[in-house]
């Protein structure tokens, strides 16, 4: 197992092509979906083609992957995933950060640590300079982990987006923290 980063709770770990049924069953909860596509199922030659290809990604500037499978560290149960992803696959500087965990992993703090270990690693080991997420300025549990990872609100924007989403009309929000704010909080 290819373990790049673990906390006290958490083992985050590169994908490999036997997750493809962990994140079927994960893209296919309407509730972990709500904010992503509306709750719309994925098909399996949907995650094959399009997700695994993308989680399985090496970004040259990292000399690693962009996307982390996040297992409970006690069981070994698979909860989701983790994004620490560089906006240009060259440049370490600014990093997109997101996460998508089940929902037998939310409100447990997860979320949180794991963001919190990954903005740590990245001003401490990859060269960052600046972390970004974003997501629907309905999605209120997403918003409250970027805060607590030390994010803080930058704008609200709206993008067009082929199928509209219950919540779209409030549009999209996007948070940072930058390597020299993220010193000052230590």
């Amino acid at each position: 197992m290819d373990i790049f980063l673990e906390t006290d709770r958490l083992v985050l770990r590169a994908f490999t092509v036997a997750d493809a049924d962990h994140l079927l069953a994960l893209d296919n909860d309407p509730d972990v979906m709500r904010f992503i596509n509306g709750g719309r199922p994925t098909s399996r030659e949907a995650i094959q083609a399009q997700t695994l290809p993308r989680l399985l990604h090496d970004h040259p500037c990292f000399g690693t992957r962009g996307y982390w499978a996040a297992e409970e560290k006690s069981t070994g149960t698979f909860l989701g995933w983790f994004e620490f992803r560089p906006l240009d696959d060259h440049d370490p500087a600014v990093v997109e950060l997101g996460y998508r965990l089940n929902k037998a992993a939310w409100g447990r703090g997860y979320a949180t640590e794991g963001s919190s270990a990954l903005i740590r690693k990245g001003f401490t080991e990859l060269g960052v300079e600046r972390v970004t997420a974003n997501t629907m300025a309905v999605n209120i549990g997403s918003r409250r982990v970027m805060e607590k990872s030390g994010l803080s609100f930058v704008r609200n924007f709206t993008e067009d987006w082929p199928d509209a989403i219950a919540g779209s009309e409030h549009g999209e929000v996007e948070y940072e923290l930058t390597r020299a704010e993220w010193q000052r909080s230590q």
